[in-house]
């Protein structure tokens, strides 16, 4: 019966957000998560699981007295700051110096007609001054973007769908990608994130979607490595034995686009620690 009732309010949420604009989308999110978890304050979300499991709440807090992922973020400044074979940097790619705008990513480029992300534009930023890509889920790419998200702590995340066609599309895109089903376990990312967070998978907790976008890229236990949201989404594909899909995708990022909007307006606190 209780998997019935879940069904069911999983099913009116899809429903009223199938013919919602995106803020009506967001507000919804909110009031899901709130009437969920009605003693969770909203802030809190940014804290993934941790925002629903008081017990390794306090783990975590321990865990960040000597954050694992500060070793990647000194990479991360060191490379950043470091020229590339021309002289440039990549201050000289991104608005005030790539210093503090992690919560303007990703969005839409109209020019393009495509999502960027940080990551995207980070290799961009290396092709066009003569340098090699990084690989997109973790190492350098992964340490950059961690020194970058540090740099942007405590701005909000401000996600624009601008007054265009294409970026309604790839929000609607990554929207419709979040509530399909997928893989031979014929799971959706919203099953576990939207409909069943708070209960346990094997040994694990599974957390909220609200706020999952706010501390990437994070260090996980798991992996004894840092990794991009890509690398999370892959993994979360995997899981559910779903075919794989090539980070920096057109899917991935406008899966991307659609599930930070959901969180806009929570503060970037990135990078971040998790199992």
């Amino acid at each position: 019966m209780k998997m019935l009732i879940t069904i069911l309010l999983g099913a009116a949420l899809v429903a009223g957000l199938a013919w919602a604009s995106p803020e009506d989308d967001r507000k919804a999110f909110i009031e899901h998560y709130q009437k969920r978890f009605p003693k969770v304050a909203l802030d809190d979300y940014v804290n993934g699981v941790y925002a629903i499991d008081e017990a390794a709440y306090e783990q975590w807090l321990e865990i960040e007295e000597f954050a694992p992922y500060e070793l990647a973020m000194a990479e991360g400044k060191e490379l950043f700051e470091t020229p590339f074979a021309n002289g440039k940097t990549y201050a000289d790619c991104f608005p005030n110096g790539g210093i503090g705008i992690r919560q303007d990513y990703p969005y839409f480029d109209t020019e393009s007609g495509q999502v960027k992300t940080l990551e995207l534009e980070i290799n961009e930023c290396r092709e066009k001054n003569g340098e090699k890509p990084y690989g997109y889920k973790k190492g350098p790419i992964a340490a950059i973007s961690a020194y970058m998200a540090f740099t942007s702590r405590g701005n909000k995340l401000n996600i624009v769908i601008p007054d265009d066609p294409r970026a309604l599309a790839a929000y609607e895109s990554g929207k419709e990608f979040y509530y399909s089903k997928r893989g031979q376990l014929n799971f959706s990312c919203a099953d576990c994130h939207v409909y069943n967070p708070g209960m346990m998978v094997r040994a694990d907790k599974l957390s909220p979607a609200l706020g999952h976008p706010t501390h990437f890229p994070v260090y996980r236990s798991k992996w004894d490595d840092m990794g991009t949201l890509h690398r999370r989404f892959d993994g979360c594909n995997k899981q559910v034995r779903a075919k794989p899909l090539p980070a920096q995708g057109e899917d991935y990022r406008n899966l991307e686009y659609f599930v930070t909007y959901m969180s806009n307006g929570m503060e970037v606190n990135g990078p971040g620690a998790r199992k």
